[in-house]
């Protein structure tokens, strides 16, 4: 991600703030009590999954467990649960690693629609995503303690395949759970200081749409997903 008129932009806050502004000797403070590292930090890949498990239950989403052999299999299970017969996926390099190209050209042979994201059609990649009864997608970091899927949008990962369909299915790699917000923010700041390329839009995404807004009753399905289901691999 490139960054426009840092310096005009800082020079400029300076003035308005009426002070000279400092450009040496800043150094970031060491706190004595860092909790934000803290939680989890010891806890296995094992029992950060477990911790997922049990968020599942808290944010109203169904969580399956499973290795690569038996993803597609379980993975058409949870698409039949949903009765989708129109699925909208991301164009994932790890959909041909996981087996999802095969399952994708099963599910169209048996008359199911399948589309991946095209970033040639622009349009017609979200007018299809609105009518879809499953989107499909990756998770890039996932959250063991919030259950939040973190997802790189990009030109092969529309915002809309988690957004606008009717039902979400977030495949976790089992290497992707870290345990909070705290190392998903580093991850990301990490690979911008290494000179990686880093989406200009993440989204984080904890389970089903819902909304507590109106006499703080929780109503899910709001705007978004009516139900969601996260399927970790092994």
């Amino acid at each position: 991600m490139t960054v426009l008129n840092r310096e005009t932009f800082l020079t400029n806050l300076a003035d308005n703030l009426g002070r000279p502004r400092r450009i040496t000797g800043v150094e970031r403070p060491t706190w004595s009590v860092q909790p934000q590292w803290d939680v989890y930090q010891h806890l296995s890949s094992d029992e950060l999954i477990d911790i997922l498990e049990k968020q599942c239950q808290v944010i109203h989403t169904d969580f399956k467990r499973t290795d690569r052999a038996s993803l597609e299999q379980v993975l058409r299970k949870v698409i039949e649960g949903y009765n989708g017969q129109s699925i909208v996926a991301a164009n994932d390099p790890r959909n041909k690693e996981f087996g999802l190209q095969v399952l994708f050209s099963r599910l169209m042979e048996e008359g199911k629609e399948v589309h991946v994201w095209d970033s040639k059609l622009e349009k017609d990649n979200i007018t299809f995503a609105e009518r879809a009864d499953v989107g499909i997608t990756f998770s890039d970091i996932t959250l063991a303690e919030s259950g939040t899927v973190t997802l790189f949008n990009n030109r092969y990962n529309g915002r809309s395949i988690s957004l606008l369909p009717k039902t979400y299915i977030a495949i976790i790699p089992k290497e992707t759970i870290v345990q909070r917000m705290t190392q998903a923010a580093k991850q990301i700041h990490d690979a911008n200081q290494q000179g990686n390329d880093v989406a200009s839009c993440v989204s984080f995404i904890t389970g089903p749409s819902n909304s507590a807004d109106i006499e703080m009753n929780l109503i899910v399905g709001v705007h978004g997903p009516i139900q969601v289901t996260y399927i970790v691999v092994d």
